[in-house]
């Protein structure tokens, strides 16, 4: 019996070592060089594919990464462009231009003609730009697939893919970006998501809930 409790003593303590050495077990892809910036504007997401978009295959815009055929609403990448600026100004030290103001801005230079959407990292540093900021927040939505059931089971689970950048409106370099993509899985299938299934309360979440994690899990990457 004692040797039975030893060995399911070391079972349980090489697992809880294992989800500590993979706290990214939500996939991402990061680089946070030392920045120094004061002023960032906060333009959100935008879907790389919309409901209206003819299926074909897209590329991650900062990636350059696999197919991505699945389109997002507006209205969902309204909803987390505003929780991604609520959460950057509760914990971030920026000086920041919020959401509200910097899609006016970009919204006015769609229509105006001076760019296509087809051409929104020009309108990035347009806006940028405009407000004189060191950087602008940005990305966009590449998977928003709704789980298929309830919170205490599902047919099919919610799926995200998203991604951020802090572009400098200068000259449209890169100064820094994340990618988060997750599937959500129960613990039995995937004992090392615990921080995942913690969050969720053990339930199956919605694909905004997943996409909120995301989002404060990019954020608290960001330099």
């Amino acid at each position: 019996m004692n040797r039975l409790r030893f060995i399911f003593v070391v079972l349980i303590i090489s697992c809880i070592a294992l989800v500590q050495g993979c706290q990214h077990g939500m996939t991402s892809k990061s680089n946070k060089p030392v920045l120094s910036l004061n002023k960032v504007v906060v333009l959100g997401l935008f879907p790389a594919v919309t409901e209206k978009s003819e299926p074909a295959t897209y590329q991650s815009h900062l990636t350059g990464g696999g197919p991505v055929t699945e389109s997002v609403s507006p209205d969902a990448a309204r909803k987390i462009s505003l929780i991604l600026d609520d959460m950057v100004a509760a914990q971030k030290g920026y000086k920041l231009v919020p959401y509200s103001q910097a899609i006016e801005k970009y919204s006015k230079i769609i229509a105006s003609g001076r760019h296509t959407d087809a051409q929104a990292d020009m309108a990035f540093k347009q806006v940028g730009k405009i407000f004189e900021a060191d950087a602008v927040l940005a990305g966009y939505i590449y998977r928003w697939r709704e789980r298929q059931g309830a919170d205490y089971g599902v047919e099919s689970p919610a799926s995200v893919t998203l991604d951020l950048q802090l572009i400098r409106p200068m000259d449209g370099a890169i100064l820094w970006k994340s990618v988060f993509d997750k599937t959500q899985q129960s613990l039995s299938e995937n004992l090392l998501d615990m921080d995942t299934f913690i969050e969720s309360g053990g339930k199956w979440m919605t694909a905004e809930k997943l996409a909120e994690i995301g989002i404060r899990k990019l954020v608290s990457e960001m330099p």
